[in-house]
């Protein structure tokens, strides 16, 4: 099986060792794994802001240098929903639609179509798990809390077969973080609320580390333990999933 791995902006600037995490969890599993090098932001930026129709040239190089490949895997559900939903090229509509159907979240991918079993990790230590509003919501990795359904959560089932690592309980199991892209800037104050109500309820169960499949939401959140001088820790999944 073979792979294109997608890595974020964010990721490729201030968290590169996530991207390496990705690609090494990735290739633990089996996975063949192609960079494309030339690969640059997918347009999301542009299109939280209202300016989706700028995000051409964006579209068009994403198309071409994601095509031809049976899965495209990326460790941001925000970022793999705006490709699953927005990519489109009216010049080159057949391939934008193959590669929409074919771009996966790295949790959903390991779940869904490599159907991961048992893992090899270990992490003695007491987390929380950040469930980001893109993910739950727009690609589904886990159960929304206001419905009356069986709950489910794709990152959750990975972490359980960690070794060692102890998954808390929150209060609010799957509360936005605040950060919302674009919106932290726009609305500042309300964001950084949300973000400390999030912290806090992370903080109040006594978790060692916050743990996340979006570095925006954690980074955001990793702001807010900075300030506060927390010795609580950030991880993206793939680092979870990588270590030792």
């Amino acid at each position: 099986m073979t792979a294109a791995l997608f890595v974020p902006c964010y990721i490729d600037q201030f968290y590169p060792h996530v991207a390496i995490a990705t690609l090494q969890v990735l290739e633990k599993a089996g996975v063949t794994v192609v960079y494309p090098s030339k690969q640059t932001c997918c347009g999301q930026p542009m299109a939280n802001s209202g300016f989706e129709h700028l995000t051409r040239g964006c579209n068009e190089l994403f198309i071409k240098n994601f095509t031809g490949f049976d899965y495209i895997v990326s460790p941001s559900g925000s970022c793999t929903l705006h490709v699953k939903e927005h990519l489109h090229d009216a010049e080159n509509e057949k391939e934008a639609e193959h590669i929409r159907t074919r771009v996966y979240e790295l949790t959903e991918f390991l779940t869904d179509i490599v159907q991961v079993k048992q893992w090899d990790a270990k992490f003695p230590h007491k987390v929380g798990m950040h469930q980001s509003c893109h993910g739950q919501r727009g690609l589904g990795l886990s159960q929304m809390s206001e419905l009356v359904a069986e709950p489910f959560s794709k990152p959750g089932k990975l972490l359980n077969m960690v070794e060692g690592l102890e998954i808390v309980e929150l209060s609010r199991t799957d509360e936005c973080c605040g950060f919302g892209g674009t919106f932290c800037v726009a609305e500042e104050a309300v964001s950084v609320k949300m973000g400390k109500d999030r912290v806090n309820d992370h903080l109040g169960h006594g978790v060692e580390y916050i743990i996340g499949g979006d570095m925006s939401c954690l980074m955001h959140m990793d702001g807010i333990l900075r300030r506060q001088k927390s010795k609580v820790q950030v991880k993206h999944i793939a680092e979870i999933l990588n270590s030792h």
